[in-house]
């Protein structure tokens, strides 16, 4: 009977201390992936490039579709995945979404609230009803200029599920320390051979600045 006590409670210890090293180990994933989303507020600034790829008549619907190829880059100046947009007409707008924190957290450094969330969040063109929009950054999910790179770790994903239900909830905005939601929308007419620069501060002003193209790379079909 000794003996059989004996193994339940080495087992039961076994099972106790593989609980421990769980946590511990849950514990230090978590803290990586914080210090990580952490290091990406940090930026002053979102930046993306817009060039227009494609200009095409269509004759069904009788207008000229403008295709625009989008390239934002992450906090550290890097590249992320482009997306291309196609549209009938070449008035297009770019909406930023900015979330500010009490001034409380910001004289204080305050680590996750320290400074505003800033993100390219929808591309449209408006038509009255035929009003057409994508999005850039869908609600709920993690966004592409702030992701770690840890695909696999649930908590980076339930951390910015919390962060959108704050940001959108007007009554659930003061428990995060949230002082104000701010959209913006610019817009500006897209024409193949400039480089369109977009611009997020980090006060929540979007901008919108144009340049030619080096004159080598006009007509040009650069493969990636």
């Amino acid at each position: 009977m000794k003996k059989i006590i004996y193994i339940i409670v080495i087992v039961i210890s076994i099972l106790a201390m593989f609980i421990v090293y769980q946590n511990i180990r849950r514990y230090m994933n978590e803290n990586r992936v914080l210090k990580e989303v952490i290091t990406r507020f940090q930026g002053d600034s979102r930046v993306a490039e817009v060039l227009v790829t494609k200009v095409q008549f269509d004759e069904k619907i009788n207008k000229t579709l403008t295709t625009i190829k989008f390239l934002e880059y992450d906090t550290a100046g890097k590249p992320l995945k482009p997306e291309y947009f196609t549209f009938p007409g070449n008035i297009i707008q770019f909406q930023s979404l900015v979330i500010r924190f009490d001034d409380f957290y910001i004289r204080n450094k305050d680590l996750l609230r320290g400074k505003s969330v800033y993100l390219f969040w929808k591309v449209f063109m408006l038509d009255g009803p035929n009003t057409l929009e994508y999005e850039i950054t869908k609600a709920y999910e993690i966004p592409q200029g702030y992701k770690t790179g840890n695909a696999k770790e649930p908590f980076e994903k339930k951390l910015w599920e919390k962060f959108w239900q704050y940001a959108l909830n007007p009554k659930q905005a003061e428990k995060m320390g949230i002082k104000n939601v701010q959209i913006e929308a610019p817009g500006t007419m897209f024409v193949p051979g400039t480089l369109y620069t977009i611009k997020i501060e980090h006060d929540g002003g979007i901008r919108i600045d144009v340049s030619s193209l080096p004159a080598i790379l006009r007509g040009e079909h650069i493969p990636d």
